[in-house]
């Protein structure tokens, strides 16, 4: 049974870290200031806005300790990592889940963060937020339906999206648990002990600023690995900022991942919203959902 950390309440604490790449102290201020206006407490870890270790928010041993110190506070209800990048696999081992078997606690973010969720589920079944970090408030995100759904998972809102349909999607109604998140990541942790295990479970995938032809070979990689044959369904998010080589791959992205789950019969949907853009629904790591394709629209939606 997936465990379901406690949902927040008004006066609860907020903690903010960046657990991998830097981000600057004046690119999460606006994220703070509405985390209070939604009525909760913030504690801003030292690795936002400190001081940055070339690519990182600080050496690993820094970034470690401020998550730690995150996990182990028993004011602190949440941990919303305040951006991505690249980091998390160097620390994730050493990390003490001690504290946090015995009382989890909501763990926010995606992208790189996809290690966390991922490490947090294979070993203890619990439940994380794979949803918008604190670079989407800027410049008025936080008024957009992506960043309030965040706001409602915290709260306890059963989650019910929608989106249109796509000419690559395969029909069908399934049922299982949600996990996913950062293609490159997901491929990243196969024959990890934070590897996902995807039979009879609904993946979703999204990633950014990869070759087409990287995104070939991750799926190729997925297939090898045994982590498409035997899902309840999949959801294809958005793939941005896409490049390709002098001489071109040929296909776009779309056209190559239809290709490689052409053999299989399970519910597919693409351009699903979440993914490195504004399009970003929170979604629960772990949480039994309901998959349902239609011709005319995709429902995504939470079961309890």
């Amino acid at each position: 049974m997936i465990k379901i950390p406690p949902y927040l309440k008004k006066g609860d604490c907020i903690g903010l870290v960046c657990p991998s790449g830097f981000m600057a102290y004046e690119k999460v201020q606006t994220c703070m200031e509405v985390l209070q206006q939604w009525g909760y407490q913030v504690k801003v870890g030292k690795t936002v806005g400190g001081i940055q270790q070339n690519y990182f928010a600080g050496t690993d041993e820094e970034r470690l300790h401020d998550l730690q110190t995150m996990l182990d506070d028993d004011n602190i209800k949440a941990v919303l990592c305040a951006r991505g990048g690249y980091g998390m696999s160097r620390i994730i081992d050493k990390i003490n889940f001690a504290k946090f078997k015995k009382k989890p606690k909501w763990l926010i973010g995606f992208s790189d963060i996809t290690v966390l969720h991922a490490d947090v589920y294979n070993q203890f079944k619990i439940a994380s937020l794979h949803a918008p970090m604190a670079g989407a408030f800027n410049e008025e995100g936080f008024k957009n339906e992506y960043v309030q759904s965040l706001q409602k998972a915290l709260k306890g809102v059963s989650s019910k999206y929608s989106c249109a349909a796509h000419p690559f999607n395969k029909t069908g109604k399934v049922k299982g648990e949600l996990v996913g998140g950062n293609l490159s990541l997901i491929v990243h942790l196969i024959g990890t002990k934070s590897s996902f295990q995807t039979k009879n479970k609904i993946l979703f995938i999204e990633d950014v600023g990869e070759y087409v032809y990287n995104v070939d070979r991750m799926f190729i990689q997925l297939k090898r690995a045994g982590m498409l044959q035997n899902l309840a369904g999949l959801i294809i998010g958005g793939f941005t900022e896409m490049k390709d080589t002098i001489v071109p791959f040929g296909k776009n992205v779309y056209a190559v991942l239809d290709e490689h789950i052409s053999e299989y019969n399970y519910p597919v949907c693409f351009d699903f919203p979440v993914s490195h853009e504004k399009e970003n629904y929170a979604l629960k790591v772990g949480v039994i959902h309901e998959l349902n394709i239609t011709r005319k629209q995709v429902k995504l939606q939470e079961i309890k």
